[in-house]
């Protein structure tokens, strides 16, 4: 029995590729007697809107799904996130960062580093300057990010592997994506924190999503050691793409369910055409 969830953020409309994400993970839980979660992921208040969290619901509505209630709503469950934050604190694994995203664009500039992943890795500046320069410029009003002090993280919880229904067993390497952000001065998590925290209290044991977010599964694995979490089964799945061969995105303008329901798409079309007839 596999418990799967579908975890959008409403800062645009579903596409296909969101459609075929949300119906692969209930897909899942529907062939092992499993349950069907639903989360608005929505700690990015800057960029989410309840328009587009009230259209989450009646695209997948619309493809003929249904998910166990209530739904999570990650920016109700903020408490949730300062406790997870204070276990990691009290470990001695995170520390403030002051820098800009300039400053760390200068820095790697003048590193010649060149990065191996979407965003180039932050160099670790605020972990090597003196504790009272940064205490100062907080004091002083600075805004700041909790990182993750990766190295020591790893440390302390020791090797670190997870099970890929696609891929087969995986070794994590958090090391690859560095000293991550967790928190910022005025909210108390990150994606990486908050999917965390989520999948476990949502009791999910199997986490399907694209193969673009691979490579943070290496990162979560070592927060779900850190924090005394089991660590759930994967599944990537592959990525939907345009003609051209770009992976779908709301960023890059693809055509959204919304727009194909009012091209006259009939919803079983939709699934069929996404291998879910």
């Amino acid at each position: 029995m596999s418990d799967t969830r579908f975890a959008p953020s409403p800062t645009g409309y579903l596409h296909r590729g969101h459609a075929f994400s949300a119906l692969f993970a209930a897909e899942a839980a529907r062939t092992s007697g499993g349950r069907f979660v639903l989360r608005i992921e929505d700690i990015d208040q800057g960029r989410c809107r309840p328009e587009f969290a009230d259209a989450i619901f009646e695209d997948l509505a619309w493809l003929g799904l249904t998910w166990e209630k209530p739904v999570r709503r990650q920016s109700a469950h903020m408490a949730d996130y300062r406790a997870a934050l204070a276990k990691l604190e009290a470990l001695g694994v995170l520390y403030k960062c002051v820098c800009t995203r300039a400053d760390i664009k200068r820095e790697i500039a003048a590193a010649g580093a060149a990065p191996h992943l979407s965003e180039p890795l932050y160099p670790g500046t605020c972990r090597k300057r003196a504790a009272n320069e940064v205490a100062d410029r907080v004091a002083n009003g600075a805004s700041y990010a909790l990182r993750l002090d990766v190295a020591a993280a790893a440390a302390i919880a020791g090797p670190l592997a997870w099970r890929d229904r696609a891929a087969g067993p995986q070794t994590a390497r958090p090391e690859l994506l560095g000293d991550a952000v967790l928190a910022r001065k005025d909210v108390p998590t990150s994606y990486h924190l908050a999917v965390t925290v989520d999948d476990h209290l949502q009791g999910i044991d199997l986490v399907t999503r694209g193969q673009d977010l691979f490579v943070a599964t290496h990162l979560q694995c070592l927060l779900q050691k850190l924090l005394g979490l089991p660590t759930p089964a994967y599944h990537h799945h592959k990525l939907l793409t345009d003609p051209d061969g770009q992976r779908l995105a709301k960023r890059a303008g693809s055509p959204s369910l919304r727009d194909l329901r009012a091209a006259g798409t009939a919803a079983t079309a939709l699934r069929g055409d996404l291998g879910f007839g």
